[in-house]
């Protein structure tokens, strides 16, 4: 009965048998990086393949019937690989990358609103084309730029035209342990190059390049923004409104979304599913009552969805908020069609549709989070719920929303580590209080933006959607500051997040089904991790590095001996939390340190000499004049402050396997030693352009 219930679903849900292989496509394309001609070859063989198995007999058809179904999902995989190599811009004809040098001039569009940094303007651009030698080739692709404050850069707008000329950068990440990939992230978005420009480095053209689509779109997002900062102001709970509703993260607060993410309610600030889930309710709600309209499901259906499009449109059509849309549509047109339709199915198919259209969006952290969290509601919701009864109607509403809250946590967390290395503990009641606060929120912003043409309704009922943002700020806050409000620093691998997501899944087959091969199973995959586990803290235990970080203007050095860690460099990069929080703290997640120590039986120290077990290292951070009679042997100099010295003269001093600048030089002086360090034939490494260096003893 199982196995045919089994069937049955699996049966019902075709989009899944789709989807799985369109995944496998596009993480192997990912990571394989194969040429489109050997892609096209094998989808070639395998469609041959399928199509001539229907040529055979009804006899061999059926003996052998799941050879096709397997040439079939290796065709889809191959579709998967396709769709990948075709999105990735660097593989276009046009690709302004495979024309640009060191002469060539851009005419570049503004293709979205600028964003205002702490030291430049942020501008994403298309290049329309190149110009080589007075030849103007017609060109694709965005790249980033950073254009130095000034009136005319501030004064840039969507759809303007420059042109400029200046050799492009690839865009690179530190490189620092542990640290966000940022050239990762950008590549997903199809950005792979970024440029720093002054005042006379660009032109604005009289031109405009401007789709209406899109100039609706950001027309609609600026009135919203300037609409709530009109009633709300520039604060905190303005800024919280501005995430809630259009999903405009500019102006938060970077404690306060830490505040959030510690409570286990940073959802609430990114449009997500529920987001969509909250307007679907006050939908169902409205055209429910309006007595022409609940009558009519297809009429009904319509408005319904038009509703969320709306929402998602004048929210400003994010790829957030239009992956929320696509999914919400499909659970609800296959609820609409169908009563008994399958909801694995409606989600796959959202799924699906989303990645042929970008697969890039397959690694996308929200993505991911989204429907595993709506994966985990409709998996165990009903199991979770069924564990309490209240008799009181209001408790047991209550126990039904934290069911909601526990079942999306519980395929959610394993990632949550990964990503975020914590786990808000009293996400339960956080998320009780919150959310309800938030669709308050939600509803009160959407009516604030209807009624604002009336200014002194809205005056004061913006006072009203103020206080309730204060409110749900201040739960925020009072959750945070809980002692051990969430777990942190948790250092997983990928493969034992996966680990994870096997225990999760078996151990709700084990409960649900009363399955005694799963239990089994669970407790198998439970002691792998363990053993996993055992090895990282073993290896933990050996572990001696030495880490020339790679923050901008930072001297930041560290040698680590076992779980302990041993600072050098400028004491702000420790006091500062930014910093902190964005350079070390990654790195001591993933090398699992928790304590700073003087390590006084590893690390000998004396002025700018240091010797860490059998490693030899000279930091200069200043202007010296070493006259020594005989050569020193050094393992590394590590150069700092653009220091005022001569590779020469060092070599003269000093026999060194290797230089290292760190990123508190300038690059053009990093230039100069590196073409010194050329002409010596010595080894070099600078932390500005090639990240952070490790080594291992």
């Amino acid at each position: 009965m199982g196995q045919s219930k089994h069937i049955y679903i699996w049966k019902r849900a075709p989009f899944v048998r789709l989807l799985m292989p369109i995944v496998a496509g596009i993480v192997f394309q990912f990571y394989l990086n194969l040429p489109i001609s050997l892609i096209a070859t094998i989808a070639s063989v395998l469609l041959l393949l399928s199509v001539s198995f229907s040529f055979f007999s009804e006899a061999f058809r059926f003996r052998f019937r799941p050879m096709n179904g397997i040439f079939i999902a290796l065709f889809l995989t191959s579709f998967g690989a396709c769709l990948t190599w075709q999105k990735d811009m660097r593989n276009h004809q046009n690709w302004y990358g495979k024309f640009t040098n060191s002469g060539s001039y851009i005419v570049a569009t503004i293709n979205e609103p600028t964003v205002e940094k702490a030291k430049s303007i942020k501008a994403v651009a298309l290049a329309e084309s190149v110009i080589n030698k007075g030849i103007r080739i017609n060109t694709a692709g965005r790249f980033l730029i950073y254009f130095n404050k000034d009136s005319a850069s501030r004064n840039l707008k969507y759809g303007d035209k420059i042109i400029l000329q200046k050799p492009l950068n690839d865009i690179k990440g530190t490189g620092n342990p542990g640290a966000f990939d940022y050239a990762q992230y950008c590549s997903f978005h199809q950005l792979f190059h970024q440029v720093y420009l002054k005042k006379n480095d660009w032109i604005i053209l009289k031109e405009k390049n401007k789709s209406l689509v899109s100039q609706f779109i950001f027309s609609v997002r600026e009135n919203t923004v300037s609409i709530l900062e009109k009633y709300l102001g520039n604060n905190n709970e303005s800024a919280i409104a501005k995430a809630i509703l259009i999903g405009y993260k500019v102006d938060l607060d970077k404690d306060l979304v830490q505040a959030y993410s510690n409570a286990g309610v940073v959802h609430l600030i990114a449009i997500s599913g529920l987001h969509m889930g909250i307007i679907y309710g006050v939908l169902i709600w409205l055209f429910s009552s309006l007595p022409f309209i609940k009558k009519s499901k297809p009429l009904k259906l319509m408005l319904i969805l038009s509703g969320l499009w709306i929402f998602a449109v004048l929210t400003g059509a994010s790829p957030s908020v239009l992956r929320a849309a696509v999914m919400f549509s499909f659970i609800v047109t296959g609820k609409a069609f169908n009563k008994n339709s399958s909801i694995y199915n409606s989600l796959a198919a959202s799924a699906f549709l989303l990645l042929c259209f970008n697969p890039f969006i397959l690694f996308d952290v929200g993505f991911q989070l989204s429907y595993l969290a709506v994966l985990g509601i409709v998996v165990a919701q009903k199991s979770i719920s069924n564990w309490l009864y209240f008799k009181n109607k209001w408790l047991q509403r209550t126990w039904q929303i934290a069911a909601v809250s526990l079942s999306a946590q519980l395929f959610t967390f394993p990632l949550c580590f990964y990503y975020f290395h914590q786990l808000p503990l009293l996400f339960l009641f956080s998320n009780m209080i919150a959310i309800p606060l938030a669709t308050l929120s939600l509803c009160g912003c959407m009516l604030l933006i209807m009624i604002s043409p009336v200014s002194m309704f809205a005056f004061y009922f913006g006072k009203i959607i103020y206080g309730i943002i204060w409110l749900l700020n201040i739960t925020v806050l009072f959750f945070d500051s809980i002692p051990y409000a969430s777990w942190q620093g948790v250092s997983i691998t990928l493969s034992e997040t996966i680990l994870l997501f096997g225990i999760i899944s078996s151990l709700l087959v084990a409960l649900m089904k009363k399955n005694k091969s799963a239990f089994r199973i669970t407790v198998l995959l439970c002691l792998v991790f363990t053993v996993s586990k055992s090895l990282d803290s073993w290896q933990t235990f050996s572990q001696k590095k030495m880490i020339v970080y790679n923050i901008p203007s930072f001297k930041a050095i560290e040698f680590v001996d076992k779980n302990n860690f041993y600072f050098a460099g400028d004491s702000s990069v420790l006091t500062d939390a930014l910093l902190n929080n964005f350079n070390l703290k990654p790195s001591h997640i993933a090398f699992r340190l928790d304590q700073i120590s003087t390590l006084n039986r590893s690390l000998f120290v004396n002025k700018n000499f240091y010797r860490f077990y059998h490693l030899k290292i000279l930091m200069i951070d200043s202007a010296i004049n070493y006259s020594l009679r005989k050569k020193i042997n050094m393992d590394h100099i590590i150069i700092s402050k653009n220091a005022s010295l001569k590779i020469s003269s060092l070599a003269k001093n000093f026999d060194c396997n290797n230089y290292i600048f760190d990123a508190s030089n300038s690059l053009w002086k990093i230039q100069q030693w590196k073409k010194e360090c050329e002409e010596l034939h010595l080894q070099f490494h600078s932390v500005p352009e090639q990240g952070a260096f490790v080594t291992d003893l």
